[in-house]
């Protein structure tokens, strides 16, 4: 059994992980805003704790690509411009096109449509999907984040690989962290938000692989066509 030392080390760990979490949920708010400066005895007054476990989080943070780190002033949001999204895309769908060729070509760990595991897991991944697409509707930027990142990873996992999963989920954060200051200007999102999450599960469930690759490529097309609009490029 561990003794106060190892737990104490697994409530720190904990502990890292929601502020890391919360801190990450502030900047998709908009509440933290790109650029914004903050340091580590700041953020640990905000949350009543100790600076060790927050200064653990906003390393992590940094290292994800969400925040700056300046010995001198502390950290700051990291500022994204619309040529970062490009390359997001770019590299979102190169992991995706990785994905969806697995399926096709039916390869060793590739997920079987077929089996009642696989198909019991898309319909999981589908009910993500219905509920993305009702917030993408309704224009909730808040729980369409919080259910396209869901649903992305859910979809990722099961194609059997952790690295390619964690990475495109941080390729996601990213995304959304680079859209979330563009998107919040505007007031009423309602049909201005791509909503085809479910068919793209619909598509991937019939290894239909083009149909799948052509959903995205039209959802890589509306995303940056509307944040250069509203980013005024």
């Amino acid at each position: 059994m561990p003794g106060p030392s190892g737990t104490g080390a697994v409530t720190r760990s904990t502990l890292r992980q929601q502020i890391a979490d919360a801190l990450r949920d502030e900047v998709l708010a908009g509440r933290l805003q790109p650029g914004q400066e903050f340091t580590v005895k700041e953020i640990a007054e905000q949350y009543g704790v100790s600076a060790t476990p927050v200064r653990e989080a906003l390393v992590d943070l940094s290292a994800q690509g969400l925040l700056d780190a300046d010995h001198h002033r502390g950290f700051r949001v990291h500022e994204y411009s619309v040529d970062d999204f490009r390359g997001m895309i770019e590299a979102r769908s190169l992991v995706t096109d990785g994905m969806f060729l697995s399926l096709a070509a039916d390869l060793p760990g590739g997920p079987d449509p077929a089996d009642p595991r696989i198909a019991a897991a898309l319909a999981g991944v589908r009910r993500r999907g219905e509920e993305a697409q009702r917030a993408a509707a309704a224009g909730d930027l808040t729980v369409l984040i919080g259910y396209d990142l869901r649903y992305w990873r859910e979809l990722a996992a099961l194609f059997g690989n952790p690295y390619l999963c964690d990475f495109l989920h941080r390729l996601r954060v990213q995304s959304w962290v680079c859209t979330v200051q563009h998107l919040r200007r505007l007031s009423d999102l309602r049909g201005a938000l791509w909503c085809g999450h479910t068919e793209l599960v619909d598509a991937l469930a019939r290894r239909d692989v083009p149909g799948a690759r052509s959903l995205v490529d039209a959802y890589n097309s509306h995303s940056l066509a509307l944040i250069e609009g509203l980013a005024g490029e």
